[in-house]
């Protein structure tokens, strides 16, 4: 596939060989003033990161990048664009892979782009809030595995390549991320915008009304993934019939646990 890199009218690019990280050169570039959209992506990363300062692997041929926005509004509406990266991964994946590999795709909560039930890419938001009304800027980092997925993580990892045996370039698949980021970015912020973001996630989610495995920080929970509340919470129907909304977690698919 072509390396050529486009991104749409109204964006910035920040082009990298190597980087510590795209998500630390937004907040470099928010500092300094930049006030965005900007795109910025990385041939590797030094340090790359993932949620909950997990390390992320950054090999030469995937898709490492950041959008630095500056979307004036407070930081619960600024977590909804988490979502909105997610629609844009999934378009993205879609458009590049066959039709019989992209039947396979699908979203896992809170941010994950799954292949056959398989991780191809995370999403980590990082922002700064002026006095807590309205974010100052948000850093929406995604990576996305091309090429290259680490054997060992505690849950499958794959890549476009791997499902498809297709080569994919980084400009190419920016292309098709950007393209699509704009396009739900733009429903988003409609009046009401959340909404429809909220029904077109649920539409290509893995596992709703299926039983889960909720693991949060101090505790484990098995339920029935009933769908998203209002600002993006996973709705949880535990076995005693009571609904738990959880901000934040890690999912594995069935009672067990062991499929994530």
């Amino acid at each position: 596939m072509p390396d050529a890199l486009a991104v749409p009218a109204g964006y910035k690019l920040n082009r990298h060989g190597e980087i510590d990280s795209t998500n630390e050169e937004a907040k470099r570039l928010a500092a300094s003033g930049v006030s965005g959209p900007v795109w910025i992506v990385a041939d590797t990363q030094t340090a790359g990161r993932g949620r909950r300062g997990r390390a992320w692997t950054s090999p030469i041929g995937n898709l490492m990048c950041t959008l630095l926005l500056r979307p004036g509004c407070g930081p619960a509406e600024a977590g909804e664009l988490s979502f909105v990266a997610g629609l844009a991964l999934h378009d993205a994946a879609s458009q590049l892979l066959s039709d019989e590999v992209s039947s396979k795709v699908s979203l896992k909560w809170p941010n994950d782009l799954l292949i056959d039930g398989k991780k191809a890419s995370g999403i980590l938001l990082e922002s700064e809030s002026a006095g807590g009304l309205e974010v100052s800027w948000l850093a929406i980092g995604i990576g996305l595995n091309l090429v290259h997925f680490p054997n060992d993580t505690p849950y499958p990892a794959t890549s476009l390549q791997a499902e498809s045996g297709v080569v994919y370039s980084v400009g190419y698949a920016l292309t098709a991320l950007a393209a699509a980021f704009d396009k739900w970015y733009a429903t988003w912020q409609q009046p009401g915008g959340f909404n429809a973001i909220r029904e077109a996630w649920l539409k290509s989610a893995r596992g709703v009304g299926q039983k889960i495995t909720v693991r949060l920080a101090d505790e484990t929970l098995v339920g029935t993934f009933e769908g998203l509340s209002e600002d993006g919470a996973l709705q949880l129907r535990l076995p005693s019939g009571a609904r738990q909304q959880i901000a934040a977690g890690d999912v594995f698919f069935g009672a067990g646990g062991g499929s994530r």
